[in-house]
């Protein structure tokens, strides 16, 4: 049985996985709204890679007999006032589940939860590639954005992104 501070702050990661999801729905939106296809695909890779985030931590609840409890999804209010905006407000999302990720870590070293702690370890190795990967899209568009030859490159650079589910075993 999961120590009761872990499974709130693992539920939370569930809401919180979901939204990720949505945001990047979002923000695919906002890129196909202005033709920019490979944007669009790579927001929608992230969303359904966000949403099997958040069933890897409802499979590790249920395999817990852990309660999980949904909440309604918050509209995301990010200003999407420039074709660089996503891009740099997915960094500061990503840092921020980062963060998220870290303290059920923390709690779970509090409680001795091993087994979540071992459960986390892929979460961890996951978000520091996802804040590169972030970190990468921005330095690219600050070098190629601004030049329509090389905004229509990396649009179908970013195109060519397919979805890959992830390998983590429960």
């Amino acid at each position: 049985m999961l120590n009761e501070k872990v499974s709130q702050l693992l539920n939370r990661q569930v809401n919180k996985e979901f939204y990720s999801a949505y945001l990047y729905l979002y923000y695919s939106n906002f890129y196909s709204d202005r033709g920019l296809d490979g944007f669009a695909n790579w927001y929608q890779v992230q969303a359904q890679e966000e949403r099997d985030h958040a069933m890897l931590f409802v499979q590790y609840m249920q395999n817990n007999d852990a309660e999980i409890t949904f909440y309604a999804i918050d509209k995301p209010d990010d200003i999407l006032d420039s074709l660089s905006a996503p891009l740099n407000a997915a960094l500061q999302h990503e840092r921020y589940v980062t963060a998220l990720i870290g303290s059920i870590c923390e709690a779970a070293s509090e409680a001795k939860d091993y087994r979540t702690m071992q459960f986390l370890d892929w979460f961890i190795k996951e978000q520091g590639e996802e804040e590169t990967i972030a970190g990468d899209l921005i330095k690219k568009m600050e070098l190629f954005g601004s030049e329509a030859k090389g905004l229509y490159m990396l649009d179908q650079e970013l195109g060519a992104r397919t979805y890959t589910p992830p390998t983590l075993t429960l």
